[in-house]
């Protein structure tokens, strides 16, 4: 064979590789909706920059007839290339091709792709789309798995990871993107993730429920909080995954990537004056109150529609990215629950890994009282918050805006619990417990009139931001239209914090 010979069997190769499972298995797919997996991958990656690996590896399965059997590119495509112009590296897996079922050799092209991110530096994003394990391969296929959720987890902390769920994942397919920082799903029937399915599920407990409505976008956005964002279309999902990119550093090393502001740092807010009720009864939308604060007034919310109590999100403060965490006054009054507090730890953790600096709101009454609250574990769940704020090291800023009480301010970040400076408005009650319980207690044996009295002068002395700076519990009062460019000048005065901390294994946090 000649050299022209075997450049022209190598391009004929590649080209049944990149056909995948051929035109009919192309139109089914596109007949759903859906993307094949190179299409997925040339909207992510910018135009002729992405490098494919492993393409050539194939299966080594001899049983059930497997041994005669082609399967293209093993129904994974992975690879690196630019994402807005940083390196990131992807894996896209091709229902085309066997329904994408995982088997050993699929699995290592993943496991090499997380490997190489590694070494590299650099983020890298997840495609699911699979009918799940190859049952020809058997013990084999179910290895597979294993590698991969060990690779996730050496991976985790040093580089981001993010996994869209792109069309089926069941059984022990969810555990990878379980183990990865963020979960996007696309909110179609195609796309849905579940440990066992609804024939399984009606055998074992006799509950009658659809794929979609146990496993689909919304159920895991709104219900179980596995997921963190829902797209609409393959597209959207592939264009929220760049704008959660631009927020990110590539590792664990580097500091997030600062764009140029256009928004000025010394802009004053009038309506932060006025947005806070008379009325300590009544809510309002902290997120309006966001908006205002950052840049533009851009944020892109994580989890926005589980335990809407609380906020996480990211924005920009001058340029530079920001993880913020507030109550939320508009449901359950703001009060911490178990979802509140899982969602709120995971994401200052992820924060803190990457070196994002953390930004807190407090309008937090107390934690969610209740019978259901307390057999569910909310000391348990509560004490993540305690547990997370003090052990991470970024700058971390709060701003008290109006109810901080008792245990539930510490559990947001105040300055006994790790915040390097507490600014609060004039609106602020810092106390340890709200003025109505504090009277019935300290009051109860007087008349309602002495009491009503008593509660008026303790509002006057105690449910104020001023006991607190009084004792140098806080560093600032401000006005709050002035929020925006105290928060920019904390950040840049704590742009070079470095904390050492003694050397230990890890801690053990409350699970």
């Amino acid at each position: 064979m000649t050299n022209q010979e075997k450049l022209e069997l190598m391009k004929e190769k590649a080209k049944k590789i990149e056909a995948g499972g051929g035109e009919k298995a192309v139109e089914k797919l596109h007949a759903t909706g859906r993307l094949t997996a190179r299409e997925r991958l040339s909207l992510l990656f910018d135009e002729g920059t992405f490098m494919e690996l492993y393409q050539f590896v194939e299966h080594r399965c001899a049983n059930f007839g497997m041994a005669d059997k082609e399967i293209p590119g093993e129904g994974v495509v992975t690879g690196y290339g630019n994402v807005n112009g940083r390196t990131v590296f992807a894996y896209a897996q091709d229902f085309g091709v066997v329904g994408g079922s995982l088997g050993e050799m699929h699995a290592i092209k993943i496991v090499k792709c997380l490997e190489e991110a590694m070494f590299a530096g650099c983020p890298v994003v997840g495609m699911n789309d699979s009918g799940g394990a190859r049952i020809q391969e058997a013990v084999d296929s179910l290895a597979g798995y294993g590698k991969i959720f060990y690779k996730n987890t050496m991976a985790s902390g040093m580089i981001p990871q993010i996994c869209a769920i792109m069309g089926p994942s069941a059984g022990g397919a969810v555990y990878s993107p379980a183990l990865m920082d963020f979960v996007y799903m696309v909110k179609q029937d195609y796309a849905q993730m579940f440990i066992t399915g609804p024939v399984v599920v009606k055998a074992t407990t006799g509950e009658d429920v659809s794929a979609v409505e146990l496993g689909g976008a919304m159920t895991h956005n709104q219900k179980s909080g596995v997921s963190h964002f829902v797209a609409d279309t393959d597209e959207d999902c592939i264009n929220q995954i760049k704008t959660l990119l631009s927020y990110l550093p590539a590792n664990h090393n580097e500091k997030p990537p600062v764009i140029e502001c256009d928004d000025p740092v010394d802009r004053m807010e009038e309506k932060l004056n006025t947005i806070i009720p008379e009325s300590s009864h009544r809510p309002y939308d902290m997120k309006k109150l966001i908006n205002m604060v950052v840049d533009n007034g851009d944020i892109y919310e994580s989890q926005e529609l589980f335990a809407k109590n609380i906020i996480t999100c990211f924005a920009r403060m001058n340029g530079s990215p920001v993880g913020i965490i507030a109550n939320q006054p508009r449901f359950l009054a703001g009060c911490l629950d178990i979802d509140a507090s899982d969602k709120a730890s995971r994401f200052i953790r992820f924060c803190d890994c990457f070196n994002i600096p953390i930004l807190t709101f407090v309008d937090v009454p107390g934690y969610l009282p209740g019978t259901k609250q307390e057999f569910g574990g909310i000391i348990r769940h509560g004490a993540k918050l305690l547990y997370v704020y003090p052990e991470a090291t970024v700058p971390k800023i709060t701003i008290v805006t109006r109810k901080a009480y008792g245990g539930s301010y510490l559990g947001m970040c105040s300055g006994e619990s790790g915040a390097d400076m507490v600014i609060a408005w004039p609106t602020a009650e810092i106390a340890v417990m709200g003025a109505d319980g504090a009277a019935d207690i300290i009051f109860r044996k007087e008349s309602a009139e002495i009491k009503q009295q008593k509660k008026d002068q303790y509002v006057a002395e105690f449910a104020t931001p001023y006991q607190a700076a009084k004792h140098a519990m806080i560093e600032q009062i401000i006005e709050p239209r002035e929020t925006r460019p105290v928060i920019i000048s904390a950040l840049e005065m704590l742009k070079n914090k470095k904390e050492d901390r003694p050397y230990r294994k890890h801690g053990n946090i409350p699970l």
